[in-house]
């Protein structure tokens, strides 16, 4: 359990898929470049099982936008998208209506 505090460190914002294409070097991820607002971030996102790339294209999603980045096989992730997974789906989280890129998720 985490108490409310900590809740509070996680930036989650709404970004919208600008590209989105296979990793290179990898079968399980796509690499996504995502507007944020006021910036623009690439996040690794091992949903590629799930998803087709040119699907996600102009889709909003929900981002962890202060995590340290990462380099997963060799290309740097700089956040997270979130997911839902029940054990045979994977879906993307998005908001219900369309928001401004960069919307605060709380």
């Amino acid at each position: 359990m985490i108490n409310i505090e900590e809740f509070r460190k996680l930036e989650l914002r709404v970004g919208v898929v600008k590209s989105a294409e296979a990793h290179p070097k990898a079968d399980r991820l796509i690499v996504l470049k995502v507007d944020l607002g006021a910036e623009e971030r690439q996040i690794v996102a091992g949903i590629r099982a799930h998803y087709q790339p040119e699907e996600l294209v102009g889709k909003q999603i929900v981002v962890v936008a202060n995590l340290e980045p990462a380099v997963l096989r060799g290309v740097e992730s700089q956040g997270m998208l979130l997911a839902a997974n029940d054990g045979e789906h994977v879906v993307v989280l998005s908001p219900e209506k369309v928001v401004g890129p960069g919307a605060k998720v709380s």
